[in-house]
C-alpha cells in the first residue's frame, strides 16, 4: 500500500506544472493533499478520477487559503470530513479514509509564522491535536497521519537550526510537542529508515533554497506503533516540483 503525501500549495497551480502526469508514473493507492487553496471543483475533481481514484475534498470557508483532500484507489469503508471543531474545520485541516488495512489522516497544522496571533492560533490547535489523535487512535490503531505538521522536529530536519532558532516552526514549544506526539504511540517513518542529514521537504522561494537545499523537513507520515512491522519504506521525493513543498511516499505491507 503505497500512501503519497503532498502539500501542493495550491491544486491548480500544481496541475498547470505537471502534477497529473506525475501522478499516474507514481501509482500511489491514496493521496493526502493539503494547501489545496480551492473549492470543490468537479473539472478538477474530475483529472483525478480519470486516474482511477475516488475524492474527498475538505476545503476551508476562506477562499484560496488551506484545504485537504484524500485521493483512493480504493474505495474507503468510512470518510471523515473535519475534526468536530467549527474553527479549525472552517480551514479545512484535517480529513481521514478508513480502509480495511489502515485509516489515513490527512493534516494540515496552522502556521505561525505571520505573527503572534496566529502562533497562538497554532499553539491551541497543537493541544487540541494532541487529545483527538489519541482519541482516533484509541478506535483506528493501524493509524497513519500524515501531511504538513509545519514544525521541524530535531537540529537535523532545517538546514540552519542556529539561526533559525526564534523562527516559528523551530521554537522549542513546537519540538517538545512534536516529541510528546510521537511518544504517544507514533513512528516518524522517513527517521525510521534514514538517519541521514540534508533530508527537506519544503524550501523558500527565496534566494534559490531549493537549488542549495536550504530547507526544513516540515511534512511527515506519522504511523501507529501498531504498523511498525508493516512498514517497508518511507521516502522524500524532491524531484517532484509542483509546489514550494515536496511529496512523502510510505509504504506499507498489507
Amino acid at each position: 500500500m503505497k500512501i503519497l503525501s503532498y502539500n501542493l500549495n495550491g491544486i491548480r497551480a500544481a496541475i498547470q506544472k505537471g502534477l497529473i502526469d506525475w501522478l499516474k508514473a507514481t501509482d500511489a493507492d491514496v493521496i493526502c493533499i493539503q494547501e489545496l487553496k480551492a473549492d470543490y471543483n468537479p473539472e478538477v475533481v474530475a483529472l483525478f478520477e480519470q486516474l482511477g481514484y475516488h475524492v474527498y475534498w475538505h476545503a476551508a470557508q476562506k477562499k484560496g487559503y488551506s484545504g485537504t483532500a484524500i485521493m483512493s484507489k480504493t474505495k474507503p469503508l468510512s470518510v471523515e470530513i473535519g475534526c468536530g471543531v467549527d474553527i479549525y474545520d472552517a480551514e479545512g485541516r484535517v480529513l481521514r479514509a478508513d480502509f480495511e488495512q489502515c485509516s489515513v489522516m490527512c493534516v494540515y497544522m496552522p502556521s505561525g509564522t505571520t505573527g503572534d496571533e496566529r502562533q497562538a492560533f497554532k499553539y491551541k490547535w497543537l493541544d487540541y491535536f494532541l487529545i483527538y489523535a489519541q482519541e482516533v487512535k484509541k478506535k483506528y490503531p493501524n493509524l497513519v497521519i500524515c501531511g504538513d505538521f509545519n514544525i521541524c522536529h530535531q537540529a537535523i530536519d532545517i538546514h540552519n537550526p542556529v539561526s533559525n532558532k526564534n523562527s516559528s516552526g523551530f521554537l522549542p514549544e513546537e519540538r517538545a510537542w512534536l516529541t510528546k506526539f510521537i511518544d504517544t504511540g507514533f513512528i516518524d517513518s522517513f527517521r525510521h529508515f534514514n538517519k541521514e542529514p540534508h533530508h527537506y521537504t519544503w524550501w523558500s522561494y527565496r534566494a534559490g533554497s531549493r537549488g542549495k537545499n536550504l530547507g526544513w523537513r516540515i511534512d511527515y507520515q506519522m504511523a501507529a506503533k501498531e504498523l511498525e512491522n508493516r512498514l517497508t519504506r518511507c521516502v522524500i521525493l524532491p524531484q517532484a516540483m509542483h509546489s514550494d513543498h515536496c511529496p512523502v511516499l510510505l509504504e506499507l505491507k498489507k
